[in-house]
């Protein structure tokens, strides 16, 4: 028999209490949240103290349930998740089986949109610098090892080279060298570690060269592939430079298989016609007449020469393309990749049937987000969290591989 707290999350949504104000309320650590995450058995004294706080009974949060020992692929895998946005690496992560006990976000305005959908998260809202130091072990109730998957992408940053036997302390100071202190403490099975594409590239490619090698000093084997999630169910052309770590000791029992590209790859006629009203901004009166000349598909060429080179100035002499200025989306074609701003003069992306910037809503939709996961925060603030999200069904994808991988220990 084993026991399960789904009647405890379920409470917590009806209360509108996250995780983070129960244990404040019922004086209770974050070992024992930590264990009723994994349906682990806490103290009676504990639970008492629960009872007290939500002034329910104790068959009101906890049942007990009949373990299937026979089943392997019945095991919940844990992963804790750092730089965690708004929840869309999270929610792909979730929805291939996994359990979260923990997200890391320095933004406030994300971390409310993390604990909204998900109360039973424990969701912190801190300066990953404070935490790294801590005894991350003791911090998150998990012994040496026991931790599934860590994930996560930090925004890269130059730093300086110490010769080259490159160790942790080597990168201290950058967001990634906090990533490697959770490997370094927590020995997780497998990393997922997520970013730009153009991390490969980025000074002249020593700085992914570097993670790369200090991630493996942690004891990690490493592989990589660029993924285009337009080829995993999402309607955007974006790319990911996707690094899977699998733990020395593990990698004689376990592989990872990056996943295959799904044969129909949908576009924007299959996200933007049924889509939810939502808030979003609008273009200025000027900017929406020199729009509503552009045809679905177009730019700044598809308009008379005199009106571009006025709303274009100083742009007009640049060399290139310049493909992004004025460019109007079309029904039959996936998004370009969702920005933090839908209207800056270079990167624009009209709607294919209104002259106007897609609402968060619709960003939502091209980023695969369920259209019932709420953000908080301003409207500026959602249009962010959107942007910087990783597509929900192109992280699902790669965490199904990652279970698959796990599933064979």
């Amino acid at each position: 028999m084993a026991v399960c707290y789904n009647n405890l999350w379920k409470l917590l949504i009806d209360k509108n209490m996250n995780k983070t104000e129960l244990k404040e309320a019922a004086g209770i650590s974050f070992n024992v949240m930590a264990r009723m995450a994994k349906n682990e058995s806490i103290s009676f004294k504990s639970i008492e103290k629960i009872c007290d706080a939500l002034q329910c009974n104790i068959g009101d949060i906890i049942e007990v349930v009949q373990e299937n020992k026979n089943n392997v692929s019945a095991k919940v895998f844990s992963t804790i998740e750092l730089f965690a946005g708004a929840g869309g690496l999270a929610l792909g992560i979730e929805k291939a089986g996994f359990n979260t006990i923990g997200l890391i976000e320095l933004d406030r305005d994300a971390a409310d949109t993390l604990r909204r959908n998900r109360p039973n998260w424990r969701v912190i809202n801190d300066d990953i610098a404070n935490i790294s130091c801590l005894d991350l072990k003791e911090y998150f109730g998990l012994d040496e090892g026991e931790l599934d998957l860590l994930s996560g992408g930090a925004p890269c940053q130059s730093f300086s080279y110490a010769g080259n036997r490159l160790g942790l302390e080597d990168a201290r100071g950058t967001l990634f060298y906090h990533y490697a202190k959770f490997l370094d403490q927590l020995q997780p099975k497998m990393f997922l570690f997520e970013n730009v594409r153009g991390l490969l590239t980025h000074d002249r490619g020593r700085t992914y060269k570097t993670i790369t090698q200090i991630f493996e000093s942690t004891g990690y084997t490493i592989d990589k592939k660029v993924l285009n999630a337009w080829d995993y169910g999402v309607a955007q052309k974006r790319e990911r430079l996707i690094t899977i770590g699998i733990r020395n000791d593990l990698k004689s029992k376990i592989s990872y298989e990056f996943p295959t590209a799904h044969k129909y790859k949908p576009v924007l006629r299959d996200v933007l016609l049924d889509c939810p009203k939502s808030e979003g901004t609008s273009y200025s009166e000027y900017k929406r007449k020199i729009f509503e000349m552009v045809p679905p598909g177009g730019y700044w060429r598809d308009i008379p020469e005199d009106i571009a080179k006025e709303y274009m100035k100083s742009c007009w002499y640049m060399e290139g393309g310049r493909t992004g200025i004025l460019r109007r989306l079309s029904l039959d074609e996936p998004s370009l990749a969702v920005l933090t701003s839908p209207s800056q003069k270079q990167t624009d992306r009209c709607h294919p049937l209104e002259a106007r910037p897609f609402t968060i809503r619709e960003n939502a939709r091209c980023q695969s987000f369920p259209d019932d996961w709420q953000f908080c925060g301003s409207v500026g603030s959602q249009y962010k969290q959107v942007g910087n999200a990783v597509p929900v069904n192109l992280a699902y994808d790669i965490a199904v591989k990652i279970k698959e991988a796990l599933e064979c220990l």
